[in-house]
């Protein structure tokens, strides 16, 4: 049996949820968190240190098998992980004029050598096992 349509009302549903009749669907949807907010709590387990085995931020390094000919490097900070216990390196510059953030494994961050010329790595220890202690 059919009924007739003053007896019976059919009311479409609309994929947002309104209703024709005006009423809306409870939704359960909170305030969106602000970009700043969600970008801190991302990394709130990436504990990042300015001063590292005696290097300060924006200090020369050297950097081993950079894979760059005449990079010079300037150390940034040192992060850990503390949700897996990783750890790196950032350093800032790369070939003359160039000013790229790279992040690289301490153990092939060194303490620059005075003078450019012929200052490779070969027979230096990395700044994780003799780092630069304050004088006096």
């Amino acid at each position: 049996m059919i009924s007739s349509p003053s007896s019976a009302r059919w009311v479409p549903c609309s994929p947002t949820g309104d209703s024709p009749t005006g009423d809306r669907k409870e939704r359960s949807v909170g305030r969106r968190p602000s970009a700043k907010r969600v970008a801190a709590e991302a990394g709130a387990h990436l504990v990042r240190t300015e001063v590292w085995q005696g290097v300060r931020a924006g200090e020369p390094v050297d950097v081993a098998d950079s894979g760059l000919t005449g990079a010079t490097w300037t150390f940034r900070c040192h992060v850990l992980n503390r949700h897996n216990g990783a750890e790196w390196v950032e350093v800032v510059g790369g070939r003359p004029g160039a000013t790229a953030v790279r992040s690289f494994d301490p153990e092939r961050i060194y303490v620059t050598a005075g003078s450019r010329r012929g200052s490779g790595t070969r027979g230096r220890l990395p700044l994780t096992e003799e780092p630069r202690l304050p004088l006096g």
